[in-house]
């Protein structure tokens, strides 16, 4: 058993007996001391043990795992990883991401002396029993997970420089339009369905996340051969997308809104970095709830420059806003100005922006009750309408297309609202702004509108309270 040095262990004597325990019943473990590098840049030699844990899950498997254990050990919880061989697949899922990093209750719960490496390992079985981390690959999804692998290994032996990152695909697609749609749910299908409908893409990837066999939708993909539209698990499928969205949400077990939201940023642990790092030039077009909180975390695990993070915010009520002032109600005049923005659901608002000049305030103050009065019925009739998902699909395609094809077009969607409506804190709301294949490329000046920039402030308040309790 190799134990030294150990010296610069706080609590040497509680840690080696630990992984005496350990190996009295795990044998099959190897010990060794290795450079760790944390995401700050720091490193420290760390104890790390590698071997299999058994597995049964219809067959009986052997799982390979990595831990290591920090130098505050009892104290402080290992990092744990998968580590996969050439011809196993990650299957990311509530407790692992696509680097292979494994997430536990347990360890999020870690407190000594109640919790234990042997208690942690007992843990991990179970839980990969319930859902199995690994699949088995055929020899051309290994070939192409090997790039992967190697980016995992980096990981696992503590490089986490992400600059280091290059690009994959060896093929210049010069400007072959790629989206992959991220989560095989009822969303992501529609998503996928709806892109193809208007033709926006050359080819479509939709990476299905869940366990097991093709279930419901992406069966009936497969069966009925959508064109150009590829099913699959592996994250080297979706290399070079012009555009990536985000669809998933997290099915656990959360009892409060907060621990929800907190099942999605764990979730997007796992998806962020692997789509940014084969699609380092995206767009990342997140659809995911909440769409404010998890566009902020997307542009956080990404890196990418806030212009090229976005979320779906508003567009499909802006839509429905314009169409009903010009179709419902005959205000033509006002709907080609007229948007919903600020925070998705009941705390959105209507705003303009621009204002036909008028002669005198009499008439401007006339102007401005009337616009307001039309306004307040669409937004009445616009509290009828549901976002169903195959709706919010349509409007994903319609913000694709104008990303792709370099419209140029007006949106409202979810972006970095930091600066505008002396918002100071890091928080996105939908504001509308003008999209090409960079994603935003300019932010369209909305009135001065007092009562508007109040609730505005109001949401980006409440939202920035919210993601401060949240663990990246």
């Amino acid at each position: 058993l190799f134990f030294s040095p150990l010296s610069q262990y706080k609590f040497r004597d509680l840690t080696i007996e630990e992984l005496k325990n350990v190996s009295k019943t795990y044998p099959n473990f190897t010990f060794s001391m290795s450079t760790y590098t944390f995401k700050d840049g720091s490193q420290k030699d760390l104890l790390n043990f590698s071997g299999t844990v058994p597995v049964k899950y219809g067959n009986s498997y052997n799982i390979p795992i990595c831990l290591w254990i920090l130098d505050s050990h009892p104290f402080a919880p290992p990092i744990c990883f998968l580590k996969p061989t050439a011809n196993m697949g990650i299957a990311v899922g509530k407790h692992v991401d696509a680097q292979g990093r494994i997430y536990l209750p347990y360890l999020q719960n870690w407190s000594h002396p109640k919790s234990t490496l042997i208690g942690l390992i007992k843990e991990m079985i179970a839980k990969f029993e319930e859902e199995l981390p690994l699949y088995s690959l055929s020899s051309s999804d290994a070939a192409r997970q090997s790039e992967l692998l190697s980016y995992i290994a980096k990981i696992t032996e503590g490089e986490t420089d992400m600059k280091s990152r290059s690009k994959t695909g060896g093929r210049n697609e010069g400007c072959f339009n790629k989206i992959t749609v991220v989560g095989a749910g009822d969303l992501g299908i529609a998503c996928v369905l709806a892109v193809a409908a208007k033709d926006v893409a050359d080819k479509v990837v939709l990476l299905d996340l869940s366990e097991g066999a093709a279930k419901g939708g992406t069966m009936d993909l497969e069966i009925f051969a959508v064109p150009n539209v590829e099913i699959s698990k592996d994250f080297s499928a979706s290399a070079d997308s012009k555009v990536v969205v985000l669809t998933v949400n997290s099915l656990g077990n959360a009892q409060t809104y907060l621990d929800v939201i907190q099942s999605n940023v764990d979730l997007f642990r796992g998806i962020i970095p692997a789509v940014s790092h084969y699609s380092q030039n995206a767009v990342l077009l997140v659809a995911s709830h909440p769409v404010e909180v998890m566009t902020f975390v997307s542009w956080k695990l990404s890196s990418f420059p806030k212009s090229r993070v976005i979320g779906v915010g508003a567009n499909l009520d802006s839509e429905r806003f314009q169409y009903m002032l010009t179709n419902l109600l005959k205000a033509e005049v006002l709907a080609k100005d007229a948007w919903v923005i600020g925070e998705q659901g009941e705390d959105k608002v209507p705003s303009w922006t621009s204002c036909n000049v008028v002669a005198n305030e009499t008439e401007a103050m006339a102007a401005h009750n009337s616009r307001e009065k039309v306004a307040n019925r669409a937004m009445e009739v616009l509290k009828g309408k549901g976002q169903r998902s195959w709706s919010v699909g349509l409007s994903v395609a319609d913000l694709a297309d104008s990303i792709l094809k370099d419209k140029r077009k007006v949106h409202s969607v979810s972006t970095l609202a930091k600066g505008c409506c002396n918002i100071n804190s890091e928080v996105f709301l939908s504001l509308p702004c003008i999209l090409g294949t960079s994603g935003v490329i300019e932010m369209v000046r909305l009135e001065e509108d007092p009562l508007v920039q109040e609730k505005l402030q109001s949401s980006a308040g409440s939202i920035h309270d919210l993601q401060q309790q949240l663990k990246l």
